[in-house]
């Protein structure tokens, strides 16, 4: 038998596959020879080469003898070199040829593996955290400016937008069931009280997380990338001090700062539906918003906001910091952070809804 390649032998699909000669040299019961005619070839990548090896394989499966006179010089080498080192066995077995304990187990060491990165991660901020406090912290104060710009007033377009909003949505949830009882005067109440206590500190947070937490993780991981993190640690200067202070410091002193400006403006938001649509006098509305908010419910949610200030930093600065050293790891680094930063941030609500219910505030 004589097999003819002619044409473009391509990987966007133009090549023809082993599929469609393996019937044929199956059905030749008294085949004995194979050659290869190459002449009409126009135009080939290294698709034929995994045709010629297929070939090759199946022709010695069945005791067949080939001959690859008619092949390009360049070709033949190319099929001998990936015919020179034998495939190991078990090197195509896929994740699902492992057994359902040992992936379980692998998945239960690297969450231990990455809880105790992340404690040593935190022990080493408290460290760098006693420092500043000492007055012993290598840090740029001009990196500490720069930091609060960016997680203060370049975040306050978005934070006013989105609080504005959620207040109005608070107050459209509330005027359904009020409007039932004619009590439509306390949805001031359930604005004041929602977005003071709990809506405006998550609210700032997530939004956060998503915008700061993600960069904090990109600029470190692209810092470990290009080998900054290295030269810092062998010019003797603590990368934690120098990079992850400033910037969980910016963040922690904004959020209380920004979680007040989104009470105020979902307040605003809220304002705007109940004296727009639901006719409450703009006087009464205040009052009432007034009357409801107590200091303890402010305060309370500027608390929870620089706890969450706390905890985004540490989650895209970890997150940098455990990037790889390509640039799709930096991408996935800065995915990690906010994914993390949020669920920190949800089970650090529940536990202060627990924690402030036992205590009766």
């Amino acid at each position: 038998m004589i097999v003819e390649l002619s044409g473009r032998w391509r990987l966007d699909g133009t090549a023809p596959t082993f599929d469609s000669l393996a019937p044929r040299l199956a059905a030749e019961r008294d085949l004995r020879h194979v050659a290869f005619d190459a002449s009409g070839l126009v135009e080939w990548d290294s698709s034929v080469v995994s045709f010629l090896v297929k070939t090759s394989e199946m022709l010695r499966s069945r005791g067949l003898t080939e001959d690859r006179a008619g092949l390009p010089a360049g070709l033949a080498r190319l099929v001998a070199l990936a015919e020179a080192v034998p495939e190991r066995a078990g090197a195509k077995r896929g994740e699902g040829s492992i057994p359902l304990l040992a992936r379980i187990g692998s998945s239960g060491m690297a969450a231990a593996s990455a809880s105790v990165d992340y404690i040593n991660f935190t022990g080493q901020c408290a460290i760098a955290f006693a420092k500043l406090l000492a007055g012993r912290a290598r840090y740029r104060r001009t990196d500490f400016i720069e930091m609060l710009q960016q997680c203060g007033g370049q975040a306050l377009g978005i934070v006013s937008l989105i609080a504005f909003l959620f207040g109005a949505i608070l107050a459209f949830m509330g005027a359904v069931q009020l409007q039932q009882f004619g009590a439509s005067i306390y949805v001031a109440d359930l604005v004041a009280i929602g977005m003071a206590r709990e809506m405006g500190a998550i609210v700032t947070a997530i939004i956060m997380s998503g915008r700061t937490g993600a960069a904090f993780a990109a600029q470190l991981g692209s810092m470990k990338v290009t080998q900054e993190i290295d030269a810092l640690t062998t010019m003797g200067i603590s990368p934690f001090e120098f990079l992850v202070l400033p910037r969980m410091m910016a963040l922690v002193l904004m959020m209380p700062l920004l979680c007040a400006f989104a009470d105020v403006l979902g307040m605003l938001g809220g304002a705007a539906v109940g004296v727009g649509m639901l006719d409450v006098p703009f006087l009464s509305y205040y009052r009432e918003t007034i009357a409801a908010v107590s200091l303890t419910n402010f305060f309370l949610g500027l608390f929870k906001s620089a706890i969450y200030g706390a905890l985004i930093a540490m989650a895209g600065c970890f997150n940098g910091f455990k990037s790889g050293s390509s640039s799709s790891a930096v991408g996935d680094a800065a995915t990690r952070a906010v994914v993390a930063g949020i669920v920190m941030i949800v089970v650090a609500c529940g536990i202060f809804a627990v924690l402030t219910n036992i205590m009766g505030i």
